[in-house]
């Protein structure tokens, strides 16, 4: 993955380019015994103070000094007590220190950079990473208590220019925030676009050479259900300069086609060379295929089969891939390089395929579009066919050809084509096209016991989150069943297996099972609940007085068709109406019907995607609750 800016100053600065520093001294005092209740209401700590200073000698140099001094008020805030620093030749840490207060805002204890523990910043994958990190935490004996962390940092990597967040996280408030941007001239003047600023009451002071905003009083943001990605919401600053300088590279770049010239000639060119022995072995996999698409599926399984993936920081290795060629010699890579390697060889056998930097993560993060600044976390390829593009992630050794799953869909990401960058948005997998059939046919005893045949297929993201099993062991996947099937007790697998369509991307299961005392037994009669293989009791938290809007993020459909074959003798006695919902959030239905001795159960749900306002929460609140009502449904049988 590439070295990026993390999306929001969480306490621990992790990235090079959120090294802060100091900018006030340090014997201001922060007592926490007569807090603001505004900032105290839904927090877990307090930002009393959030500076950050930047100053842009040149293109090609770049001081960060910052402060920030948070006084946490209990367990949940204690990510505040660790902080962190990365650095490289790039990078310079010139002073780091931290100093921790009681309640009184009496000093507890100070810690000087030496007394920081420096360690090489490996993440278990990586095979090379020259990023080193120094970090401290302070563990608490007492709350409240105020850490001050103060640093500074000298960068020549002016691409990654520090975003701001006036707000960093859910359950934090901020008493003080100021950001300043000093720099030379007009020609190196910084551009800044604001995010989330409407309403939001901070003030912006621009004089010569410098740029100024503060804000004061900022209450926390409660995290409630279902509630949007905070970077989504938050009130914040994205900068960037036209000219920079990245691990030694200059770049001169004013929108998304010149950010894709630049990726193009900069990092990538030259680097898809191959040896004609390769580039041969290849051919002939292909050989008497006419197909562009049928060829790079081979290509793309001969990747699979032929390399593993492995994380290289080493230099610009956070942005430039390594060669062609040494991936081909080595059989292995990172994202930038794999997806590099496997557009040579697509190109070696005659199949146009573009290089894209995208953000990962099952948070769905758009690139602006009208704002071309250094970003992403992650590369993939896009083949084009048919007016459309095919998505290919080429680190996974398992995924389907075109299958990117939820780390890098319906979202907008940079293809870097040979007429320069675009914004595209990746493949969506909303709604019905997140399917999963379950069928099932359950023998109900006399004993209140069940043996139960099922079978799930599973499309979209839900095939996402269930083709991984095969991989897993025996036990691992006995588990996973009795999780997945927790309202069943005293469940036994008897034997399960699999079928993985790659072609047309579905995952079945087939499982069969057991288990006793299911029903529950009253004298002559039986009570069980219909719903056996699919109960969805999901009902959201309730709020008197919501303060966000709300967010399905790719909603699924349901299809469920079940036989239960009761025992001889019995009959039933008593069993719920059918259902039939349908609203903006969706739709449910559930439909019984009695043929001889068997219980016919039929069951569909469907959740849409979509932001929704916070006044129709309730609404949605009502529709799940009706739903697991629905889904609790119980049969009562009687002997005859």
């Amino acid at each position: 993955m590439f070295n990026q800016i993390l999306p929001m100053r969480i306490p621990i600065l992790l990235s090079a380019f959120l090294a802060l520093n100091v900018v006030l001294a340090q014997d201001q005092i922060f007592p926490s015994t007569d807090l603001d209740d505004n900032l105290t209401a839904n927090a877990n700590a307090i930002l009393r103070l959030d500076e950050m200073e930047v100053e842009l000698s040149s293109f090609d140099k770049m001081t960060i000094k910052g402060r920030i001094v948070t006084t946490v008020l209990n367990k949940d805030g204690d990510q505040r007590a660790l902080n962190k620093l990365s650095y490289n030749e790039f990078r310079k840490i010139k002073s780091a220190e931290v100093v921790v207060y009681d309640k009184y805002g009496t000093e507890i204890d100070t810690y000087s950079r030496r007394k920081f523990f420096d360690v090489s910043a490996v993440d278990g994958i990586s095979l090379y990473n020259d990023d080193r990190l120094i970090y401290h935490r302070y563990v608490p004996i007492a709350y409240p208590y105020t850490i001050s962390f103060t640093y500074e940092v000298e960068t020549s990597d002016t691409g990654f220019f520090p975003p701001w967040y006036f707000l960093g996280s859910y359950e934090e408030s901020v008493a003080e925030s100021r950001f300043s941007i000093i720099y030379p001239d007009e020609g190196l003047k910084p551009i800044i676009k604001e995010i989330n600023l409407e309403g939001f009451d901070f003030q912006k002071k621009e004089s010569v050479n410098r740029i100024d905003y503060t804000a004061k009083n900022i209450p926390a943001f409660k995290y409630e259900s279902l509630s949007p990605s905070f970077r989504n919401i938050a009130p914040r600053l994205m900068t960037r300069t036209k000219k920079f300088q990245l691990k030694g590279q200059n770049a001169e770049i004013d929108d998304w086609k010149e950010f894709g010239q630049w990726v193009d000639n900069a990092l990538l060119q030259g680097r898809d060379r191959l040896e004609i022995a390769t580039i041969n072995k290849v051919q002939k996999l292909v050989e008497g295929i006419s197909d562009p698409l049928e060829k790079a599926k081979i290509i793309y399984r001969y990747v699979q089969e032929n390399t593993r993936y492995v994380s290289v920081q080493i230099g610009i290795g956070g942005w430039q891939p390594i060669s062609a060629i040494e991936v081909d010699k080595v059989k292995y890579g990172d994202c930038k390089g794999l997806s590099n390697y496997t557009k040579a060889l697509l190109k070696a056998v005659g199949v146009e395929a573009y290089y894209v930097v995208v953000h990962a993560g099952s948070s769905k993060t758009d690139f602006n579009e009208d704002f071309a600044v250094l970003q992403g976390n992650h590369a993939i390829l896009a083949i084009p066919y048919n007016d459309s593009y095919y998505w290919i992630d080429c680190t996974s050794q398992i995924n389907p050809f075109g299958y990117v799953g939820s780390f890098t869909d319906d979202r907008n990401v940079l293809v870097v084509t040979p007429d320069g960058g675009k914004i595209v948005k990746t493949v969506a997998y909303l709604d019905s096209n997140n399917h999963q059939k379950t069928t099932g046919n359950i023998l109900l005893k006399k004993d209140a016991s069940i043996e139960v045949s099922a079978k799930i297929s599973s499309r979209g993201s839900q095939y996402n989150s269930r083709f991984r099993i095969e991989q897993e062991t025996e036990d691992d996947i006995v588990k996973g069943y009795k999780k997945h099937w927790d309202n069943i007790n005293n469940l036994k697998i008897e034997k399960y297996s699999f079928s993985n369509d790659k072609e047309e991307v579905v995952f079945n299961e087939d499982v069969q099972m057991k288990a006793s005392d299911f029903a529950t037994l009253s004298g002559e009669r039986m009570l069980f609940p219909v719903n056996v293989l699919n109960k969805n009791q999901f009902v959201p938290p309730r709020y008197r007085n919501r303060k966000l809007a709300f967010e399905i993020s790719r909603g699924y459909l349901d299809e469920d068709e079940t036989v239960i074959q009761m025992p001889e003798d019995h009959k039933i006695e008593a069993m719920p109406e059918n259902v039939i919902i349908e609203n903006q959030f969706g739709s449910y239905s559930m439909e019984i019907t009695v043929q001889e001795n068997n219980i016919n159960y039929k069951r569909k749900m469907s959740l849409k995607h979509g932001l929704y306002p916070k006044t129709a929460y309730k609404a949605y609140r009502d529709f799940r609750r009706e739903i697991a009502k629905a889904d609790n449904a119980k049969i009562v049988l009687i002997k005859s």
